[in-house]
């Protein structure tokens, strides 16, 4: 099944070469910054049909005391099909780690009026940078930032509907969505720990809907070279119908964030700040509190809040003109999913965490970029150890 997948994706894409989207690198300057969406969407605006590309990065990952894991972590096709002047389809494909297939993006765009456009499908919820911008070229770093991993959950997308637009007037582009939620108990997985929201994704699998979560963006990029954001989302997680309505069942969501990225000359710098605030978070952990096999009772530390944030500075090290980059950065992140908790959840400071990145990002053609960095992990853990981890990648995007 896999090779007759395959055999088709070659064929379309022999077939849509002469519409695929050109391999220009990713601007410096973050105003004219694109996602593969925003290129699909972009690229045939001449001419009717198909489009297609893809991105694709492979790693290598050695901390302390381990041994190196290597791995394909993705392989992405991206599809999109113009019906009319109004009228757009964009998906992304995505391989992870070889053995996964997921659906990252799929939805249909109307043109209701310039500037206005209703979408609907399975879509990026506007959270922070990384989680709209996560083509590998789009950022340093072998991995990206790691709290967009626990408090953003990216890759974070569910089913929606909603409009977005640019108002080029005010230098302001928005988004406005209305999304199905994070599910509160998602097959034996359950809110909270390390890693946040981010077992409760329904990614567009028989996704289930009780409450309705409202998300929204607008970016600022009236100053040279800087784009400022302002995100926030709103909402509950979803539970099964036979517990809805019971108290615990389901947690409230109150999540905003602030995200920068500027540019001038060989310089660039990028931040964000994102802040969750959960609501029922002691009757949601004693709600789903069990029992194992070995007799031991198990419940979920689900946080009543999550804050996250990082700054990183970068320089190209060759001269602008050359069509080659050599960026070195270093970036700080501090993120907590614990960054407080309800009364019967004791604060686990394994939570509490910061890293150090420094490394290299090495642009070596429109699109294709070499990858090196080393990384300093700490957390608020009394005499816990630093870990030390390298890591190497490539990452490319056409």
């Amino acid at each position: 099944m896999k090779k007759v997948f395959f055999g088709l994706l070659a064929g379309v894409s022999l077939f849509a070469s002469a519409q695929t989207a050109p391999t220009d690198s990713i601007p410096t300057n973050p105003q004219s910054q694109q996602n593969a969406a925003q290129r699909l969407l972009s690229s045939n605006l001449s001419q009717q049909g198909l489009t297609v590309g893809g991105y694709a990065e492979a790693h290598l990952n050695r901390a302390t005391g381990e041994n190196a894991k290597l791995d394909v972590h993705r392989l992405v096709m991206l599809f999109g099909y113009k019906f009319n002047e109004r009228t757009q389809f964009v998906t992304e494909i995505e391989f992870e780690h070889v053995k996964e297939v997921y659906v990252e993006q799929a939805f249909l765009q109307y043109t209701i009026a310039d500037n206005v456009n209703l979408r609907a499908g399975l879509m990026l919820v506007p959270m922070g940078i990384v989680n709209e911008y996560h083509e590998p070229t789009t950022f340093n770093g072998v991995e990206r930032p790691s709290m967009d991993k626990s408090i953003v959950p990216s890759t974070w997308r569910e089913l929606g509907l909603g409009v977005s637009g640019k108002w080029d007037a005010a230098s302001l582009r928005y988004q406005a969505y209305m999304f199905n939620g994070f599910k509160s108990e998602n097959d034996g997985k359950f809110l909270g720990g390390k890693d946040g929201f981010r077992s409760g994704r329904q990614k567009g699998a028989e996704s289930m809907m009780n409450n309705i979560n409202v998300s929204g963006k607008v970016d600022y990029y009236g100053l040279p070279g800087l784009r400022l954001g302002l995100s926030g989302y709103f909402g509950r997680t979803q539970s099964e119908n036979d517990v809805e309505d019971l108290e615990g069942a389901d947690v409230g969501i109150a999540m905003v964030g602030l995200d920068a990225r500027y540019a001038y000359q060989r310089f660039t710098a990028r931040g964000q700040f994102i802040h969750a605030s959960i609501s029922d978070a002691k009757e949601y952990n004693d709600f789903y509190e069990y029992t194992n096999g070995d007799g031991e009772i198990v419940r979920p530390d689900l946080g009543s809040a999550l804050q996250g944030w990082y700054l990183e500075a970068a320089y190209n090290l060759l001269p602008q003109d050359k069509k080659q980059q050599l960026h070195a950065f270093a970036r700080y992140e501090d993120y907590n999913t614990h960054a407080s908790v309800a009364e019967g959840t004791v604060k686990n400071l394994a939570y509490d965490r910061d890293e150090w990145t420094f490394g290299l990002t090495y642009k070596v053609a429109p699109g294709a970029a070499f990858k090196a960095d080393y990384q300093l992990k700490n957390d608020a853990v009394a005499g816990s150890q630093t870990i030390k981890q390298l890591n190497l990648g490539f990452g490319v995007w056409f």
